[in-house]
């Protein structure tokens, strides 16, 4: 509840709200949610690790995208793909691809060895730093509001973290009693 008020007030004076754009936050939420449960569970199926599961997993993507890439993207001449790449593009899209392959590394590193639920902590904890980050040191403003969304987050992730590892604690403490 902490986290989803903090969220909810550092987004809402933020950003300007539509109800296209609450239509495609949902499916992004629902798509999401359903990717992370089902990064968890094909790991623990499968018993792999992170990088065996993003090596099974990558060039089934890469193959889904062909196929996506040409309605929303040139595909010949000036800025197409097959078109003329400067340099600094091919860097710039090389860049993009090790970021990206680093991103879902992580994605999938977090979530075998935690949960979805604690991955998605993570995510606002990096949400919050960001937002402070912006404030520190680009000056950028931050209104009483949303400040008080990045307190009341802060405090329900340390809270989630507290509950976690007291769970730990008491499975680790049961498990070393039994004979």
């Amino acid at each position: 509840v902490p986290i989803t008020l903090g969220v909810f007030l550092n987004s809402y004076y933020d950003v300007k709200f539509s109800v296209l754009g609450m239509a495609f936050a949902t499916l992004g939420v629902l798509v999401t949610s359903l990717y992370q449960v089902w990064v968890g569970a094909k790991q623990h199926e499968l018993q792999v690790n992170s990088m065996q599961l993003l090596y099974y997993q990558a060039p089934m993507s890469s193959a889904m995208l062909l196929f996506i890439i040409p309605f929303f993207e040139p595909v010949f001449g000036e800025g197409g793909i097959f078109g003329p790449w400067t340099l600094s593009a091919v860097i710039m899209v090389l860049l993009s691809g090790i970021i990206a392959f680093m991103v879902n590394l992580s994605i999938y590193w977090i979530i075998g060895n935690t949960s979805p639920v604690t991955y998605n902590m993570f995510g606002h904890f990096k949400f919050c730093i960001t937002l402070l980050g912006g404030c520190l040191l680009f000056k950028d403003p931050l209104s009483v509001n949303q400040g008080l969304g990045i307190l009341c987050t802060l405090l329900g992730i340390l809270a989630y973290t507290h509950f976690k590892l007291s769970d730990q604690e008491n499975s680790k403490s049961k498990l070393v009693q039994r004979p």
